[in-house]
Order: structure tokens, then C-alpha cells, then sequence
């Protein structure tokens, strides 16, 4: 009697385990038939990405993708003014030349425009910010120092006085040397024939975020100036819009082609050591020391807050903190980056 307890138990438990692992494998099936939907898909939306089993959408930046960015000097000054391409940029950069002058390095990922300009020649610090931001280099010409270390560093570049076959041309609209234009579609021409690498793993050097950035604990800033420039910058926030409108000289700045007046979703300020070069007939050209814990300002939707600007070495990508060490996260739109120095009395209102 006993024995026979015993088998109708291993009986039960026998079956008990069977339907568990029927269970499981049905499970698995229903799982790997769902991810192989996914992967197999053609024409999925590339706005969003799913996240696990169930398929919550999730946003992505308009910057996101695996396109590599190309990063165009841009002139800014006499018959430059007013440039084209600015409000198509992912990130402008704009740092003191010589002087009180001062150039943009514009980041583009994937644009979706024709032309953008005037270029004009590289300094080194430039070719940082191209560098951390994974970009093909785009540039007529360039001190001394930038173009020995364009080529000492084997950045891949597209050069304006080194024949790159169709990637500028000259308009008849501006004055020679504020007119070299830059064709976006031959820029992918001309690393397709130097086989420059046209995609990229590397992550955006800000972090953006989709959902909106709200500084609540930031200080006003309706209007922001810098004084670059002897007429000063200065960007007034438009809350309608919900984007800062780029001045200089009390003049609004707008796009040489569109019309579009210039605009920033964001501006970061960096506060940075500039010194004259020591190079020969340097025309008073700087350098900036950009490695290092630099202090600055995040500005968004007229509010601001102090930041710390991070960058570890000449190749390391800047990484923007807030004062208590957090990445910052960043409202997905266009971002000025100025680089003033550091004696500049940045004024908000």
C-alpha cells in the first residue's frame, strides 16, 4: 500500500513539472516570435525604439542615429555676415579668433540643407571640439599650427585650398575671402572617395532628453549677453517659442538665404584661459585651455543655472555637470556653446 502512495506521488509530480515546462516553452516561442517581428521589420518608425516586452514607445532625440556629424569652421565677420546653415546645426561652438573677433564651429548631424557658410581656415581648437564630436572636419585652410595637426593627428578633413574636389565654391554674392560656401551633399562625396568612415558608435556629446528641461531652481535669464565682438552677443528668449533670438549689436541676426532669424533652443557658456600664441606671425591668434574642471552656465527656456565643464584630455568628450557632479540633461534643440573667457562678465536679465 505504501509503495503504491509513493507512485501515485512521483505520478503527481511528474505531471506537475511537465506542465511547467510546457508553460516556459510557450512562453519562450511567444517571445522570440515577438523580438524576431521587431528585427525583421522594414519602415519602422525611427522616432522611436521599443523597450521590452511590452512595446512601450520611447522617444528619441531628433539627434540620435548612427550618422556621423561633420563639423564646419564658419567665418563671422565683415561680408561673412550674415552666414547660412547656423539654425541647422546640432551644436554651434563660438570662440575668439584673434582680436575681438570671433568664428563658429558648427556640428551637423545628417542636415538636411544644401549649403552652409562662409567657411574659413581652422585653429586647434577647433579640431578639439570636431574631434570629441566625431566629425569630419570641414575648413579653408588654417594657422600654421592647426593645419601641421590636422595632419599629425590624421583627422579626416575636407580642406578648401587642397582641391576637395566640389565640396566648396566661391559665390559672386559676397567678397573673396568671406565667400567660400560649403556643398553638404559633396562633403559625403568626397569621404566616400577618401573612404573617411561615414557612420559612428560614439554617443552625442550632450546629453538630450526629450521630455522638457524645466531649471526650476535656475535665476532668470530672459536675455543673456556675452561680450564677444565690440558690439557684444547677446540672446533674448522668446517664450512664445520657446527659444532664445541671437543678437549682435542690437541687430537681429538672421540666415543669409532664408531669412530665418537665428535662433537656440540652449546655450552653454564655458569659461576658459585664452592666451596669444607664441607662433610666428600669429596676427594675435589664441589658444584656449579647454582640458580640465571649467566653470559655466546651462540656459534654457529663460532660466540658468551654474554648471562645471569637464574634459579630461584633448580627445575626451566635454561632459557638462551640474554643481552637485550630475550630467545635465539638455532640451532636444540646438545648443550655442561659448567659449568666453574667463574675465568676461556674462549678464542675465
Amino acid at each position: 500500500m505504501r509503495n503504491k502512495i509513493l507512485l501515485a506521488i512521483l505520478i503527481l509530480l511528474v505531471i506537475g513539472l511537465g506542465a511547467l515546462l510546457a508553460i516556459k516553452i510557450v512562453d519562450t516561442k511567444e517571445l522570440e516570435s515577438s523580438k524576431k517581428t521587431v528585427d525583421a521589420s522594414e519602415g519602422v518608425d525611427n522616432s522611436t525604439i521599443t523597450v521590452g516586452i511590452e512595446d512601450k514607445a520611447v522617444p528619441k532625440s531628433k539627434y540620435d542615429g548612427n550618422k556621423r556629424t561633420i563639423a564646419v569652421v564658419i567665418d563671422n565677420v565683415g561680408d561673412a555676415v550674415p552666414q547660412t546653415g547656423l539654425n541647422e546645426a546640432m551644436i554651434v561652438y563660438e570662440a575668439v579668433v584673434e582680436g575681438s573677433l570671433t568664428r563658429f564651429l558648427a556640428v551637423y548631424k545628417d542636415p538636411q540643407i544644401d549649403q552652409i557658410g562662409p567657411s574659413r581656415s581652422a585653429r586647434p581648437y577647433f579640431i578639439d571640439y570636431a574631434i570629441e564630436n566625431d566629425s569630419i572636419f570641414v575648413h579653408f585652410g588654417g594657422s600654421d599650427k592647426a593645419l601641421a595637426e590636422v595632419k599629425s593627428l590624421g583627422i579626416d578633413n575636407a580642406n578648401g585650398i587642397e582641391s576637395p574636389g566640389k565640396v566648396f565654391s566661391r559665390t559672386n554674392k559676397k567678397k573673396a575671402p568671406h565667400n567660400a560656401l560649403v556643398n553638404v551633399k559633396e562633403v559625403w562625396n568626397y569621404a566616400e572617395t577618401k573612404k573617411y568612415r561615414t557612420n559612428t558608435t560614439q554617443r552625442n556629446v550632450l546629453n538630450y532628453v526629450t521630455d522638457e528641461v524645466e531649471l526650476a531652481d535656475g535665476s532668470e535669464a530672459n536675455s543673456v549677453t556675452i561680450p564677444f565682438l565690440k558690439g557684444k552677443v547677446k540672446f533674448v528668449y522668446n517664450a512664445e517659442k520657446k527659444v532664445y533670438e541671437r543678437y549682435v549689436a542690437n541687430q537681429l541676426q538672421k540666415d543669409w538665404l532664408t531669412g530665418e532669424v537665428l535662433t537656440a533652443k540652449n546655450i552653454i557658456v564655458t569659461l576658459a584661459n585664452y592666451q596669444t600664441t607664441s607662433e610666428e606671425n600669429n596676427y594675435g591668434r589664441q589658444a584656449i585651455q579647454n582640458v580640465g574642471t571649467l566653470d559655466g552656465y546651462y540656459i534654457t527656456d529663460g532660466k540658468a543655472i551654474k554648471i562645471k565643464c569637464k574634459k579630461t584630455s584633448r580627445s575626451a568628450k566635454t561632459e557638462y555637470q551640474d554643481l552637485e557632479g550630475n550630467e545635465i540633461k539638455v532640451n532636444d534643440g540646438n545648443t550655442y556653446i561659448e567659449i568666453a573667457p574667463t574675465n568676461f562678465q556674462i549678464t542675465f536679465e
